[in-house]
Parts: C-alpha cells; structure tokens; sequence
C-alpha cells in the first residue's frame, strides 16, 4: 500500500489473493483438499480476512499484476480485484501475463513489469 501521511494513495496487488480459491498451493499450504477447507483453522481465518468480503469499503486505486500460468494464485483473482474496483469507480490498472507464472522472468516481461510499477508509483504518490 501506498501512503501519504495518514492517507492510503494507492494498492499495487502483485500475484495477490483477493477472492478464495487458490488451485494446487491451498491443497498443499492448509494439507487438505478444497473442499475441506472451511474446517481448518488457517483457512477460517484467511477466508475471514479476504480483501473479497470488504470491496464495499475499497476507496484506493489499484494496480494488479499476475501471471496466467502462476499455479498458486489464479491470476482470476488478479481480474476479480481489477473488476471489483472498476465497478466501484476506483482508478484501476491491469498488466497480465499470459506467458508467466508466480514470477515474472523473461526480461522483456520484467522491463514492462518494473516501467508500469514504477509509472503507477509516480502518478500515486505526487
């Protein structure tokens, strides 16, 4: 989060969680299926804190970045948060890659990555 004083200017969410539903990784982190989930104590409380169940409170631009094949976090989620923050009216930027996962590696995919951060952060943090 970005912050100016005592004012949030803006969110960059990097291969962020925002609804629940991760693929493979939550099987592994919570040591359950999906499905089972609800039950375990860890899941409670990341589902309790999801961004998702407070989008009626969002107020801050955001920038989202993911990678489609990320196999830990769906870049869905990265869309989700995107849309979510569109719908409200709140400035909103998207940069998806189709051909990265968690990590962005190709060095033209970093040049773009680090140019539109660094952009993001200098238009929020006038």
């Amino acid at each position: 989060m970005l912050v100016v004083g005592n004012t949030f200017v803006g969110v960059v969410e990097i291969v962020g969680n925002v609804p629940i539903g991760m693929v493979w990784f939550s099987n592994w982190e919570y040591d359950e299926a999906y499905w089972h989930r609800p039950q375990l104590p860890n899941a409670k409380k990341t589902y309790h804190d999801s961004p998702h169940k407070m989008v009626e409170n969002w107020d801050t631009p955001i920038l989202c970045i993911h990678g489609e094949k990320d196999y830990r976090i769906n870049a869905t989620q990265g869309m989700s948060a995107f849309n979510a923050a569109r719908m409200r009216g709140i400035e909103a930027e998207l940069l998806l890659y189709p051909d990265e996962n968690h990590w962005v590696l190709k060095p033209q995919n970093g040049i773009l990555w680090q140019r539109t951060y660094f952009n993001w952060l200098a238009r929020w943090l006038k």
